[in-house]
């Protein structure tokens, strides 16, 4: 199976070098390129797209507020000229940063960081379907060192991002795992769980309490990100 690329830069001569450094991979394939976020939009509901080499700065929205917008996105590699944006962009979980000019090198070691997440990623959470309709007794796969373990959903109180780790506390344990905390929101149900903060999911049962800038579970409080408020507290607003 080919890796399906998109490459999103408003710059042609940058366009031409991603295209050049790609093609000399076989097993990578281009399925589009685009000058700015919009046509980029159209190109992810047109295509899987496995990876993106997503530039920042940009006409009308820049790549991180693009990305920000996307509730599934893909891996993705930014590639920018502005070494400032590096720490937002791996708050956004991304593969790697790559600073222009982008040299054939430094290229491939982004594709092995790629090669890497996914690899680390196959086997860390995979969910399960309930039996007969009993959420109860849905669960996840995790991959805590060289086990992997089995966790109930309704055990969970709340996920915690750390870097290239997430620790994920239950009832009474505490699991440490390598992977990031966007494959975890989309391994984890909607129906059940909920990103309140770039570093926090919390399990929807277990929320004991609530304020405009804070979630309560049993034995800790979690703090609201600015960028989540309003969807979270409209969440549980309906749910009360």
């Amino acid at each position: 199976m080919k890796t399906k690329c998109l490459i999103i830069d408003d710059e042609p001569l940058a366009r031409d070098l991603m295209r050049s450094h790609i093609e000399k991979l076989d097993n990578f394939e281009i399925c589009a390129e685009c000058g700015d976020a919009m046509k980029a939009l159209q190109e992810l509901h047109n295509h899987k797209i496995d990876l993106m080499f997503m530039d920042i700065q940009m006409p009308q929205i820049t790549g991180i507020e693009f990305l920000r917008t996307l509730k599934n996105p893909p891996k993705v590699i930014i590639t920018t000229a502005y070494r400032e944006y590096a720490l937002e962009g791996f708050e956004l979980d991304v593969v790697d940063f790559l600073l222009k000019p982008i040299t054939f090198e430094r290229f491939l070691k982004s594709v092995n960081k790629y090669y890497q997440s996914v690899q680390d990623e196959a086997p860390a959470a995979q969910p399960i379907p309930s039996t007969n309709g009993k959420t109860d007794e849905a669960f996840i796969y995790v991959k805590e060192n060289k086990k992997v373990l089995k966790v109930h959903l309704n055990e969970i109180l709340y996920v915690e991002g750390l870097s290239e780790y997430v620790q994920i506390y239950t009832t009474d344990k505490k699991i440490i795992t390598k992977t990031s905390m966007t494959h975890m929101s989309q391994k984890l149900p909607d129906s059940g769980f909920m990103r309140i903060h770039k570093s926090f999911i919390v399990s929807l049962s277990k929320i004991e309490a609530f304020t405009s800038t804070s979630i309560e579970v049993p034995g800790k409080e979690l703090p609201i990100g600015r960028s989540y408020k309003n969807a979270v507290l409209e969440v549980l607003q309906l749910q009360g």
